[in-house]
């Protein structure tokens, strides 16, 4: 008979995270390309700066690298991290919505649209990363 012991978080090396919040930024700008992509063949204008890669992939990089920061400092200091994430990732993430909805007269709802979901997209790219090489535990 075996005895099951609670999971150990495993500490990971800053070369290892570095990587996987790199990877994150290029995975998160491809899934934001794609969503741009749509946007545009489903009738955003084509001059919406937004939807251009030189704004989505910066604006992503900044993110994900905030985000990790700001997951680093959670985990070590918060009391209780998981409880503290479960909500406080929904809220960061509604209210980098708002930026979005002041830019619904150059981009329209599908302009619009498309940037609420490349937020969404980018959150859940970067918070799976996290939990990978950062366990809140």
């Amino acid at each position: 008979m075996s005895v099951a012991s609670e999971p150990v978080a495993v500490r990971r090396g800053p070369l290892v995270v570095v990587g996987a919040v790199v990877a994150a930024v290029v995975v998160a700008s491809v899934a934001d390309a794609v969503l741009a992509l749509l946007a545009l063949a489903a009738g955003a204008p084509d001059d919406f700066r937004p939807l251009k890669a030189s704004s989505y992939v910066f604006l992503t990089a900044v993110g994900v690298i905030a985000g990790a920061v700001g997951w680093a400092v959670l985990r070590k200091v918060a009391k209780a991290p998981q409880a503290l994430v479960r909500w406080l990732v929904p809220a960061l993430v509604v209210v980098s919505f708002v930026p979005d909805f002041l830019l619904f007269g150059d981009g329209g709802a599908i302009g619009v649209s498309a940037l609420l979901l490349m937020h969404v997209a980018v959150a859940a790219v970067a918070v799976f990363t996290y939990r990978k090489v950062m366990p809140l535990s």
